[in-house]
């Protein structure tokens, strides 16, 4: 139904470079980031990547190597505590003198709440933007929408509520208040591409020309890809799908191509035997045609959704991976 390397594509460009120089030492928290820096720094450095491609981000051991890379960097961009909780207090250790970029409060950068509730309905979710006049234009009244939302979906089930609202709960103060996996939304990732390269320009003012041709090419080729994408899910636009846990709604606002629900409310949490009841009622009732597994979670709560339906089961990694670090 989809490519399971789709989301991270976005953080697979070519790229430019001049020449290899004296850059600033680099590092990133994940592959993604890892990627569209890669790009801006084009053939003049490449960063050390802290969080081990293919492991989660949301809890990590670093090795000694990738903590000496953190005490080595001039410069970490990685995307919020929100998705590294850990990292926060591990960058007033190791990287006190960095200028850390949380690419999640760049300006420009647009922001979503996490979603309540095992089942999604499509609404307008009130985009959180790092500009105030945006932020004021764009607003549509959230808080009385998911007030409206949450009378809509309360079914009676008081036990399954208290069930929800604390796993909810313990999930968001885990989080942050908002979903960190902002990359998976191609204007997201054009903005933190411009704010990569106005950070190695800063670093780095001799190659500055060269940081802003880099992303500015970016730029152009996130462009085509979303249009690529486009064409990709074009012929399946019709169709449901659930997903493993509530990481997608970036990608799925981008496209218009907006998922049922989720097994999990985030990374970390285990759903409650109410909430997969809840999610094996819409696949059976809704027509639900897939459920996205990811490579990180147990696939045996994925078989138990699909027990006794017809709906088939294909993997989505938005870390991508299986895909190569780098810039290709």
């Amino acid at each position: 139904m989809m490519k399971s390397a789709l989301p991270f594509a976005f953080a697979t460009l070519t790229l430019i470079g001049i020449s290899q120089a004296d850059t600033p030492p680099v590092a990133v928290d994940i592959a993604p980031v890892h990627s569209l820096v890669s790009h801006v720094m084009g053939t003049l450095g490449e960063p050390a990547l802290v969080v081990s491609h293919g492991a989660s981000p949301h809890g990590y051991s670093l090795k000694p190597s990738e903590a000496q890379a953190l005490q080595d960097a001039e410069i970490v961009f990685w995307v919020s505590a929100g998705l590294t909780p850990w990292l926060a207090d591990t960058l007033g250790t190791l990287s006190p003198d960095a200028v850390q970029v949380e690419l999640l409060e760049v300006d420009g950068v647009t922001e979503l709440e996490f979603r309540e509730g095992a089942l999604f309905e499509a609404h307008d979710h009130g985009d959180d933007h790092h500009d105030d006049d945006e932020h004021a234009t764009d607003s549509h009244g959230d808080n009385e929408h998911r007030e409206d939302e949450h009378a809509d979906n309360d079914h009676g089930d008081d036990e399954h509520h208290e069930d929800e609202h604390a796993s909810h709960k313990d999930d968001e103060h885990a989080h942050g208040e908002h979903d960190p996996h902002a990359w998976l939304d191609p204007l997201n990732a054009a903005t933190w591409l411009d704010a990569i390269a106005t950070e190695l320009s800063k670093a780095d003012p001799d190659n500055a020309e060269t940081y802003m041709a880099n992303a500015a090419t970016a730029k152009v080729e996130l462009e085509q890809l979303q249009s690529e994408v486009d064409e990709i899910l074009d012929p399946v636009r019709e169709r449901s799908f659930i997903v493993f846990h509530d990481a997608y709604q970036y990608f799925e606002n981008a496209f218009d191509f907006p998922a049922a629900g989720a097994i999990s409310i985030g990374d970390t949490s285990k759903p409650s035997p109410a909430r997969i009841q809840e999610i094996q009622k819409r696949v059976a009732q809704a027509n639900v045609n897939c459920v996205l597994s990811e490579p990180q979670f147990n696939p045996d709560l994925v078989d138990t959704v699909l027990d006794g339906t017809e709906a088939r089961t294909s993997i989505i990694d938005p870390l991508g991976s299986h895909l190569d670090i780098g810039s290709t």
